[in-house]
């Protein structure tokens, strides 16, 4: 009997889920560094007003990543790692992982799913992903603004993954680790490309901003687009722009072709349990 082939077997669901949230790890542990790069970028100037002739700490991509290694040791780079890919396995997972499930849903099974129905099923599977993976995000963010000062200069903002999260419910209540759940977050999340960058960075910037901050610092996550606009000017909302164009870009060429591999793999083992020789 003649088994059939990888090619023609349709991963199941669980493949998709598991794949999808794999292969965000992936990217994820190869573009981090910019991601690192980016939040820095992006809360510089947070404090105070940017004042004329003041030196900047962090200029650029790779100067921002070269200052990081020279003033906090290379593993800087991938603070708040391990809630990045706690993020990843529950975005991607639930974002893309599902997604064809969800247009199945809403087309009752037919292979032939118009706009509107991709456009729903893109809706609802990005408004669960980011409710998941919300807490894990504000994590991120925190681990990934917290500079390493030299010992014994000031106390670390979290000693550990859990430590965040818990302090955080603790200190700002459950809803300290839901922050930023503004509509045009999704946008962030969904889009890729120059174009995406160029729409989705001030909101980017603003959710960094808001998740990085002290209880009572800003009011909401308005009154932060407003302040920064006040105190820093329209330029701020662009801080971090390239390293969050090369970060998209390059995350989602490592993220689909890794996903694409990691499905036909577990198709493969599949076949192979199922049609031995």
């Amino acid at each position: 009997m003649v088994g059939v082939r990888t090619a023609d077997l349709a991963p199941t669901a669980s493949v998709k889920f598991f794949g999808a949230g794999t292969a965000g790890c992936i990217a994820d542990l190869v573009t981090f560094p910019l991601d690192t790069a980016k939040v820095r970028l992006q809360i510089q100037g947070e404090s105070k007003p940017s004042l004329n002739g003041q030196k900047l700490k962090y200029k650029g991509v790779f100067g921002t990543i070269n200052t990081m290694v020279k003033t906090e040791g290379p593993r800087s780079l991938y603070n708040g790692l391990v809630a990045g890919l706690q993020r990843q396995m529950s975005f991607a997972s639930v974002r893309i992982g599902l997604y064809d499930s969800m247009k199945q849903l809403y087309t009752r099974g037919s292979e032939n799913a118009g706009i509107g129905s991709r456009l729903l099923a893109g809706g609802t599977t990005g408004a669960m992903a980011v409710t998941f993976a919300q807490p894990t995000d504000v994590v991120k963010v925190r681990f990934q603004a917290q500079a390493r000062l030299p010992e014994g200069e000031s106390v670390k903002r979290y000693n550990g993954t859990i430590d965040a999260y818990r302090t955080i419910a603790r200190d700002e209540g459950v809803k300290g680790l839901w922050k930023d759940n503004m509509p045009c977050h999704f946008t962030a999340a969904f889009g890729a490309g120059f174009c995406t960058t160029v729409v989705a960075s001030p909101v980017d910037v603003v959710k960094t901003r808001f998740m990085n901050s002290v209880p009572g610092q800003y009011s909401s996550a308005c009154n932060c687009a407003i302040t920064m606009l006040m105190q820093e000017g329209p330029t701020a909302f662009y801080k971090g722009f390239m390293p969050s164009f090369l970060r998209l870009g390059s995350w989602n060429i490592v993220m689909f072709v890794t996903y694409e591999q990691i499905k036909r793999g577990v198709m493969r083992v599949q076949q192979s349990w199922e049609s031995p020789l």
